[in-house]
């Protein structure tokens, strides 16, 4: 029986949204936790004088008629309390799992950040915003901080530099285009076989002084970080 190829995802979206999902095949399933550390941007319309049991609108909703009289959504770091129906994990299940279940998960702020909330538009009981924001920011919360409101519909459009106007289920992106937003480092043939076989080598003074590529011939063999005068590999994609 031929041997099936791994399949995972750079972050998954909540059953009311949609849009760019990165689906990883193979070895690029190793660099999952790089891609899902990219910000994601997000074009969100937020239902105001209404309040929602989930922050969704599969929740119980519940009208107030409290509107805000100019909706802002606040930019920088804040600290944020994922919401009872996230997928976050407190002692091994999904807080979601808890919540439907009557419970009460416990669930500690952490920082994110917000680097961009653009006001689309305003009209009423709607308004729309486009957010950038820093990777396990929660856009529901955000739209709960405006007051009696929820999130009513979300879509993402883009995570890092990958945008949804051009996103082809069909095309297989070559992991070395990929992870482009790192810096890369080409190394030599002794160099190739000794990163390839999880061995460190050293630092070249000018060379990158964060995670980078490594590559050798225009492949991609691992992804390299600094430590003093070497380089360690923190993930071998070479067989």
């Amino acid at each position: 029986m031929p041997k099936r190829a791994k399949v995972g995802h750079a972050g998954t979206l909540d059953p009311f949204a949609s849009g760019l999902l990165l689906v990883l095949v193979g070895r690029a399933t190793r660099a999952q936790r790089f891609l899902m550390a990219l910000p994601k941007t997000y074009r969100v319309v937020a239902r105001l004088g209404w309040t929602s049991t989930t922050g969704d609108p599969e929740g119980e909703l519940s009208p107030t008629g409290r509107i805000p009289d100019d909706p802002r959504i606040a930019v920088g770091e804040i600290m944020q309390r994922p919401h009872a129906y996230s997928a976050v994990k407190v002692g091994g299940r999904r807080a979601y799992e808890v919540a439907r279940a009557g419970g009460d998960p416990d669930l500690a702020e952490r920082p994110v950040t917000v680097y961009r909330a653009e006001r689309l538009s305003f009209d009423g009981e709607r308004a729309e915003f486009e957010v950038e924001c820093s990777a396990g920011t929660y856009v529901r919360q955000l739209v709960a901080a405006l007051g009696d409101a929820y999130c009513e519909r979300l879509e993402r459009t883009a995570i890092g530099e990958f945008r949804l106007a051009d996103a082809d289920p069909e095309r297989l992106m070559p992991l070395n285009d990929a992870l482009a937003f790192m810096p890369e480092r080409e190394l030599s043939s002794d160099e190739a076989t000794a990163i390839s076989h999880g061995r460190r080598i050293a630092t070249k003074g000018d060379g990158p002084r964060s995670l980078h590529r490594l590559t050798h011939g225009g492949e991609l063999l691992a992804i390299g970080r600094p430590e003093g005068d070497e380089i360690q590999p923190d993930v071998v994609f070479a067989e």
